[in-house]
């Protein structure tokens, strides 16, 4: 994978070289996106969200130049560096073959200890979303469970839990 420089590929410019003429504000700056310092595991699904991000603030960066919102394009600038980075640094993982142990990339069903059924899929930080049962591999309950097969009762953070059923994550699944 070809590596990229940021500076290539998105404007930017030193608050040196900005001076406030003519009562115009310069681009506001935004503070840079922490980049996590794991490893940028990713799903299919998850690279084909990576790049509709970017393609999205590439046309928003456009419109705010077009716009001249220097609030907009200095966000739409940040945001649009932070994805790049992201997609340079991933690292696209396949769904095992066969799903006997959880891993990235798989989708686990759980029994909790009050006897509550849980499905998490596996996948990467900027992948998550609780809400639609994603859950990043750096998360505590997902490191709890890599390695475990069906039938182990695992310690996780909120209490043990038993695995019910460990499939791989389709392509249109995560």
């Amino acid at each position: 994978m070809q590596r990229l420089t940021l500076t290539s590929l998105v404007p930017s410019m030193s608050r040196a070289f900005v001076k406030d003429q003519d009562g115009v504000d310069p681009i506001e700056e935004f503070p840079d996106r922490p980049i996590s310092s794991d490893p940028n595991y990713v799903t299919a699904q998850g690279l084909k969200r990576m790049e509709a991000e970017i393609a999205a603030l590439r046309h928003a960066l456009a419109e705010a130049q077009r716009n001249e919102d220097r609030t907009a394009v200095g966000r739409s600038s940040r945001d649009l560096r932070y994805w790049i980075e992201r997609r340079t640094t991933a690292h696209l993982i396949d769904p095992p073959a066969e799903s006997k142990q959880v891993a990235f990339a798989t989708r686990v069903t759980i029994k909790r200890d009050n006897g509550k059924t849980a499905v998490y899929a596996i996948v990467g930080e900027d992948e998550a979303d609780l809400a639609k049962g994603l859950i990043a591999y750096t998360v505590p309950l997902a490191r709890a469970l890599l390695g475990a097969k069906v039938g182990d009762v695992v310690a996780t953070p909120t209490g043990e839990v038993e695995i019910l059923a460990i499939e791989p994550i389709q392509a249109d699944q995560a």
